[in-house]
């Protein structure tokens, strides 16, 4: 559905005529431009802007089907970019990914949103207070939603590494060093982060061509020169989120195989415990079992204090053991 389409003149918002070609016709008479926002967008509605704006079919196969990774593509008659927004959730801890695809022109700006994590309606508004800005036509647009979409990602960041942070002190923890589900927890929390890389990583390479660094060098269509230096503004941020999420993976991988060391440690703590308490038991049980052997001709058996005597044999050799076990950390 079309959520929202004005006419920008000189940084300022004129409602358009409903009808897109003429929209599209009164913003090129006008020297501005038209944006149209759109949300999840069937075939049958998206054929209309197609149509009236001349995108390309296949950026339209893209812009419909969604689930695409961060890419920009430069066509005869427009620019499409795909962004990942993605969105901390405080209850569950999770971390979720929408998608934002930008067609940009000479003189319109269409954008689709996929899910409901979408820095479209605050760039809009933001802009819209920005006339200075928004006169810079498509461009800033398309910069706006990708400084807005980076802007978050390092909040997300910070979320997640305090999330770390927390499991971290519960592997660590002197007493318990994690409960039974804390393996579970930081294998979900890896989930997360990988989720995060995968909005964050493949957009590198289309803010660098929108900067001019890319491998193919050039400009870019429709993306005016002078808005280079704000676009490497852009790719810095992005650059500082990388390596937080690099850094992140590192460490979540490392508290995990610290983790399970942790529990193999006390797992053989409890095994040389169970094997000690086994060796103290056995004694007595071997003691008594030779002389449980009702055979005729044991001496012992005849004697006055054999019975005392074989009681004081157990009890030191049970001392001696304990005291032995207790020296080496057994017990």
């Amino acid at each position: 559905m079309i959520v929202d389409c004005a006419i920008y003149r000189h940084g300022h918002r004129t409602e358009g005529p409903e009808d897109l070609s003429d929209a599209l016709a009164e913003a090129r008479a006008a020297g501005g431009f038209v944006w149209i926002g759109l949300h999840e967008p069937s075939e049958r509605e998206f054929d209309l802007v197609t149509q009236e704006f001349g995108l390309h079919p296949l950026a339209v196969e893209d812009a419909l089907k969604a689930h695409q990774r961060p890419k920009l593509e430069v066509y005869d008659d427009s620019l499409f970019m795909v962004l990942k927004p993605v969105v901390y959730e405080p209850e569950s801890d999770a971390v979720s990914a929408g998608e934002v695809m930008v067609f940009i022109g000479d003189c319109f700006v269409v954008t689709v949103r996929h899910g409901e994590c979408s820095p479209l309606a605050a760039v809009r508004h933001r802009l819209e207070e920005e006339p200075e800005m928004l006169d810079k036509g498509p461009t800033a647009v398309l910069y706006a939603i990708a400084d807005a979409t980076v802007d978050h990602y390092l909040e997300v960041a910070t979320e997640l590494q305090t999330d770390l942070d927390e499991l971290e002190a519960e592997v660590f923890q002197p007493e318990t060093g994690g409960s039974r589900t804390t393996a579970s927890r930081i294998y979900t929390f890896k989930r997360q982060v990988l989720e995060f890389r995968r909005a964050t990583g493949p957009l590198t390479l289309p803010l660098a061509r929108l900067a001019g660094n890319g491998p193919m060098g050039g400009t870019v269509p429709f993306v005016h020169d002078k808005a280079r230096p704000f676009f490497r503004d852009v790719g810095d941020h992005l650059m500082r989120v990388n390596e937080s999420v690099e850094a992140l993976d590192r460490l979540v991988s490392d508290i995990l195989s610290a983790h399970l060391a942790q529990m193999s440690v006390r797992q053989n703590d409890d095994m040389r415990k169970i094997s000690a308490w086994a060796a103290m038991a056995a004694v007595p049980t071997m003691i008594a079992g030779i002389y449980g052997m009702n055979f005729d001709h044991m001496p012992e058996l005849h004697w006055l204090w054999s019975y005392p005597a074989v009681i004081l044999v157990m009890a030191l050799l049970e001392v001696l053991l304990y005291r032995q076990f207790k020296r080496r950390g057994w017990l």
